[in-house]
């Protein structure tokens, strides 16, 4: 027994191998994490989004307007749409529907040809400063797109430009990353603790025996799942709050809108996370299946939600998934409230797709739950 046996080594190594054969559940977690990190850090990140959605302010429109609307476009960076008003115009911005109002102001053409350099008025949603910097650069590009159209006086001022654009940035006008970044936090920390939290709920009182209790008791699937989630919602509000003074105080965040639709807004997307924690924890054997599984489902909520990277640039399938995960719009929600004042008739197209799931979630759980041991 002094030295090392390599007939005992291969005898462990054998026995750990059945072990892992054993629980293929956990096995395949393994392997797919990686290779969703790989498909999703490589396909999915985009620091630099093209076609984002922008709207075109008009008085009458004319030859000059429609020269540099093309020009827009031809950038790849704005996906161009017309606006009957400028109501509709903010509107839209609020909502996070656009992230540019481009407004030519009356009488373009004609200043453009008296030499007057007219503004362009583009309002630039800056909640996300990284979504909008490349398009912004961009413009600097196309301050000549009418030179060749200009009349023959005006092409003999080379040095003079027809026009000019003036970018004012909405909601966040010093472009601070802080101020997006804060926002995203505040989801990103109740997902990682709710989530993390009930993954392990029914899997320890399966665990340490205690399962059989609940078993016998007169109750329904739904009522215990109800019963388990109720503390942990105060546990997250106290978490909200406290994640809200810290940054009002230390990161100066602002609070443009009411805190208590807020409050409620958060409340729902707190119950989503522990619903789909507690779903996790049904259907799982062990406390370590629930929490790879919780691990596998915080991994594409940080990455496709729109917090570390625009969400205007991922591709569409990636899109597609992000619009599905309560984070995204839950971050929405948070960055629409605090930063631009979003009333609840402001935010309802982000909490029907937070209540939908949450429903999904607990009617999947329900379903699963074991009422029996076997």
């Amino acid at each position: 027994m002094n030295g090392l046996s390599f007939k005992r080594l291969r005898s462990l190594l054998r026995k750990e191998w059945i072990q892992v054969r054993r629980d293929p559940f956990t096995l395949r977690l393994i392997i797919a994490l990686p290779i969703m990190q790989l498909l999703l850090f490589g396909y999915a990140i985009n620091t630099n989004p093209k076609h984002l959605p922008t709207g075109v302010l008009s008085a009458e429109p004319s030859k000059y307007e429609r020269t540099l609307i093309a020009a827009l476009q031809n950038t790849g960076y704005y996906d161009i749409r017309t606006l009957r008003s400028e109501q509709a115009a903010e509107k839209a911005l609020a909502e996070g529907d656009l992230l540019f109002v481009v407004n030519f102001p009356p009488n373009f053409d004609r200043s453009v040809d008296r030499g007057e350099q007219p503004s362009v008025l583009i309002d630039a949603d800056a909640t996300d400063p990284t979504a909008i910097g490349y398009a912004t650069g961009a413009l600097a590009g196309i301050v000549n797109a009418l030179d060749r159209d200009l009349p023959p006086i005006r092409r003999t001022q080379p040095n003079n430009p027809s026009f000019q654009f003036e970018i004012h940035t909405r909601y966040n006008p010093e472009q601070l990353s802080v101020l997006s970044i804060v926002p995203g936090l505040i989801c990103m920390v109740l997902s990682m603790s709710t989530l993390l939290i009930t993954t392990l709920t029914i899997t320890r009182e399966r665990e340490h025996g205690t399962m059989e209790n609940l078993m016998a008791m007169p109750v329904r699937p739904i009522e215990i799942m109800l019963a388990k989630i109720a503390p942990y919602i105060l546990i997250g509000y106290i978490q909200v709050l406290l994640i809200l003074a810290i940054s009002a105080f230390v990161f100066h965040l602002p609070v443009r809108g009411s805190l208590t639709l807020l409050l409620v807004a958060l409340g729902l997307f707190i119950a989503a996370n522990l619903a789909l924690g507690l779903t996790f924890s049904t259907v799982a054997n062990n406390q370590m299946q629930a929490q790879q599984m919780a691990q596998f489902a915080l991994l594409p909520s940080f990455l496709l939600s729109g917090l570390f990277t625009p969400f205007a640039g991922m591709p569409q399938w990636a899109q597609w998934i992000g619009e599905i995960l309560p984070a995204t719009h839950a971050i929405r929600v948070v960055r629409g409230v605090l930063l631009k004042g979003n009333d609840v008739s402001q935010i309802m197209p982000e909490l029907w797709p937070i209540a939908a799931f949450t429903l999904a979630v607990v009617a999947v759980g329900a379903w699963l739950y074991r009422e029996t041991l076997d």
